[in-house]
């Protein structure tokens, strides 16, 4: 089948198997080798890869294969329906089967089976190959993605540990017994010599060794076969070490015997070592389930099914199957299954789930509506304008699964050590065997064994291909938590670096909608300014016509307008003529001032436009437009100062305006008057001065700057062309969000930095211990009992220490307050 992929999309394959930092760096390095494949990331924690390229699915999940991995499919059931169910089913096979990620087709009575990698295939795409026959598809499953298989691939996993751990644990439990017989005085009630003593170990450890480690030892063997080495590698040659060297030491004792003392036998290391190991990968398992909450909780957000309208029917269909068009009925208490706008009804929705606002928002005939947010009160019917993987709660979902899979700079030294990092450990045991055999004191055999068990047994990779990814897991989670959408881990590293933040002014940090602040006339004046008014198209006839109806004035019959280009309106109510408009129409009109000049300076010094106004000739009031700031603009600009942080202004506005502006929300630093096009020359000129710029940008003319920036960060109010040129999405468009976003770079940072100090700190300090480098000097050796036990908890501790960031908590009430223990 042709699978190709498109240039320039990028391809998350799920990958199962990979335990450690050199089973993701071979895969990594494998994919990244496959013709045009611009880059491959490997996500140990997500237990995936995304793939950025032109390449063909298949020669992907090829590659991975031969690596000795598995690329997990899902199964999807589909009931045949329509005029071509019957003549175009054969042709629907050979059709699915073309589309890219399809692994299996099989026809039955009326329903067609489709095996498919998550990730790969859209739902859509199989719906519109029927369509194209003239089938209709009716899935008889609600919908599998890649986050749900994930965790079933970690689940399963975790009851296998589970089954093989707990008879482990307990025929290693009396081993031990049997080591300590005589010491704990069980000899004298039941009598055991040497020799049956060690082989009643033998037999205990028998099934520990060949069933409780047998997935170490699978594993080991097939990467073995494909000419590497892994983690499982060091505990499946370690383990069977100490295994034979022990069962050699009860068939052929006289082999191993020094100046007539009897070797030991460590039959209890061997097993201790794999019920340790289990151990550790049992509860970090378990940990790393908690680290993708956030993505699960995003994916879980739309119902499973929707209630529909077709044909006069209410229907009740599967979330898949809702297609663009669709009358789309919602009840109290539902969520909203796909994104549209409101035809009929009226209700408020929670949608906090999305954007990190608490406040429910209302919706009325016209409104868009968001997939995945919570209608509360009313009942209402809405088109389908966005299904599928086009919905904004899967755009967002999309976003946050690529910016887990991709690896920050800070990663690559990891990834570099990881990659040399299991040769280099047998290299280490090797030599360390050997200088213990040659030179050790007797007897020589059984400290060069047990030291080359250990050394094989205390490296961790493990520890190291964790400690980045799992970070960058629960940090984008927990962004995603607040409205705080990040595209890569670049951008999540380089944001701790900032040292200016530049905001536009215009729906950046002011509405972006001029709104009626000031009005110096009487009420009734104003109801009249407000029914002139009602004619005209212009941004502040709107303004003032809203505030109008805020105030919930009934507004007079027109009987004549007239709109003045560049100046204001005309228009003759109730017998009266009205004029709105600026200084020259009132002058071209001779119309007197009066008074007005101090009040007209006041309002423009202050960043606002005035208007007159004037009934029968003569003028009855100034109002004042402004675009009026953010309720949250001056806790955001404050609370980003509080992190030493220089902020900006950058605004086309004259500077008086712009000025006015700072002043209310507390910013020094103004670039005024500056034209779209040099948005990216101010950013550049920033640069130039060896500063970390972050932009901060709604609109289409702020994309450059969002571009040119080290960190561009859009609202998610303003415009689609901001967000694809930004690298973080505000969702709410609270700016306050800005300071969030950094903090939680911060926090994301720091916890990357403590995995990597304790995975290198780890195996630097410890290897040497295993290896016996200490003993001349100190007489101190390691027990390889101790070094599974130091192993397992290595990998544990990167784990706990990365799921600390999920108690990060901005405090909006206090700037600069961050909250999150140990940081």
């Amino acid at each position: 089948m042709d699978t190709t992929v498109r240039p320039a999309r990028t391809l998350v394959l799920p990958v199962s198997g990979m335990k450690c930092a050199s089973c993701s760096g071979r895969v990594e390095r494998c994919l990244q080798a496959l013709p045009g494949v611009q880059e491959a990331s490997v996500n140990l924690a997500m237990a995936q890869v995304a793939l950025t390229g032109a390449l063909k699915v298949d020669d992907a999940v090829a590659a991975v294969e031969q690596l000795g991995f598995r690329v997990p499919a899902t199964t999807e059931t589909w009931a045949l329906e329509g005029d071509g169910a019957d003549g175009h089913a054969a042709e629907l096979t050979g059709a699915l089967r073309e589309v890219p990620g399809v692994r299996r087709v099989d026809l039955a009575m009326n329903s067609v089976t489709v095996t498919y990698i998550p990730g790969t295939v859209t739902l859509e795409k199989v719906i519109q190959v029927a369509e194209a026959l003239g089938i209709r598809l009716r899935r008889n499953e609600s919908d599998t993605e890649n986050v749900d298989l994930a965790e079933a691939e970690r689940l399963e996993e975790y009851r296998a540990i589970r089954k093989r751990l707990w008879p482990g644990a307990i025929l290693v439990g009396l081993t031990f017994l049997l080591v300590h017989w005589d010491m704990w005085g069980l000899g004298h009630a039941i009598p055991l010599s040497k020799t049956t003593n060690q082989w009643l170990q033998c037999l205990l450890t028998v099934p520990v060794q060949f069933w409780s480690g047998w997935l170490f030892h699978a594993n080991a063997l097939a990467t073995a076969r494909h000419g590497s080495t892994n983690m499982h590698s060091l505990v499946s040659l370690g383990t069977f070490s100490a295994f034979i060297y022990s069962l050699l030491v009860i068939v052929a004792p006289g082999l191993f015997t020094v100046t007539g003392v009897a070797a030991e036998v460590y039959f209890e290391t061997s097993g201790s070592i794999i019920v340790l190991i289990l151990l550790g990968r049992f509860l970090e398992i378990r940990a790393k389930g908690r680290t993708s909450m956030a993505i699960r909780a995003l994916m879980h957000l739309a119902p499973t099914r929707a209630r529909v309208a077709r044909d006069g029917e209410e229907l009740d269909i599967p979330l898949g199957a809702v297609v663009v068009g669709d009358r789309v009925i919602v009840r109290p208490g539902e969520k909203v299954p796909v994104d549209g706008v409101i035809l009929q009804g009226r209700s408020t929705l929670d949608e906090s789930m999305l954007t990190g606002e608490s406040m429910p928002v209302t919706r009325g005939i016209g409104d868009p509506v968001t997939g995945g947010t919570l209608n509360q009160t009313g009942a209402f019917t809405f088109e389908a304008t966005r299904v599928g993987r086009d919905t904004a709660l899967a755009r967002i979902t999309a976003m946050v699964q690529h910016a887990q899979a991709a690896k920050p700079p800070i990663a690559r030294l990891a990834d570099t050590i990881a990659s040399i990092f299991v040769p280099t450990v047998l290299a280490i045991a090797t030599v360390t065997f050997i200088v213990w055999w040659v030179w050790g004191p007797e007897p020589s055999l059984t400290y060069a064994l047990l030291n080359f068990v250990s050394v094989l047994i205390i490296a961790c990779p493990c520890a190291l291909g964790l400690a980045t990814p799992t970070s960058i897991l629960v940090g984008t989670g927990k962004g995603a938590e607040h409205g705080i959408l990040v595209k890569g881990g670049d951008a999540l590293e380089i944001a701790h670096k900032v040292h200016v933040v530049v905001f536009d002014k215009t729906g950046t940090l002011t509405e972006g909608r001029p709104v009626v602040t000031d009005w110096t006339g009487t009420q009734e004046d104003w109801a009249l300014v407000a029914a002139a008014e009602q004619h005209s198209e212009h941004p502040i006839a709107r303004a003032v016509v809203a505030k109008a109806r805020e105030q919930k004035m009934a507004l007079a019959a027109v009987e004549s307008f007239e709109a003045l280009a560049g100046l204001g309106v005309r228009a003759r109510i109730d017998n009266r003529d009205i004029v709105v408009g600026t200084r020259r129409l009132f002058e071209q009109q001779g119309i007197a001032l009066r008074s007005a000049e101090t009040a007209l300076k006041t309002f423009e010094g202050n960043g606002k436009t005035a208007m007159l106004a004037a009934v029968d000739g003569q003028m009855v009031g100034i109002m004042a437009v402004a675009d009026v700031v953010k309720k949250q603009s001056k806790m955001a600009v404050a609370r980003l100062q509080a992190l030493g942080i220089e902020v900006v202004m950058l605004t086309g506005d004259n500077r008086v305006t712009a000025e006015a502006i700072a002043r209310e929300i507390g910013i020094t630093q103004i670039v005024a008057e500056v034209l779209p096009e040099h948005k990216a020359a101010e950013i550049r000129r920033l640069q130039t001065l060896g500063k970390m710029v972050a932009m901060v940008g709604d609109g289409i003319n702020d994309a450059p700057a969002l571009a040119q920036a080290d960190v561009g960060i859009a609202l998610g109010t303003g415009t689609d062309v901001a967000m694809e040129s930004a690298d973080m999405t505000l969702i709410s468009g609270d700016p306050r969000g800005v300071a969030v976003a950094i903090a939680l770079s911060r926090a994301t940072m720091n916890n990357i930095r403590q995995n990597l100090f304790w995975a290198f700190a780890y195996n630097v300090i410890l290897i040497p211990l295993a290896a016996g480098v200490w003993f001349p000097w100190l007489g101190v050796l390691l027990s390889p009992v101790f070094a599974a036990g130091a192993m397992a908890l290595s990998s544990v501790t990167v784990v706990t220490n990365a799921l600390r960031l999920r108690h990060f908590k901005p405090d909006h009430g206090r700037p600069g307050r961050w909250l999150l223990p140990g940081f």
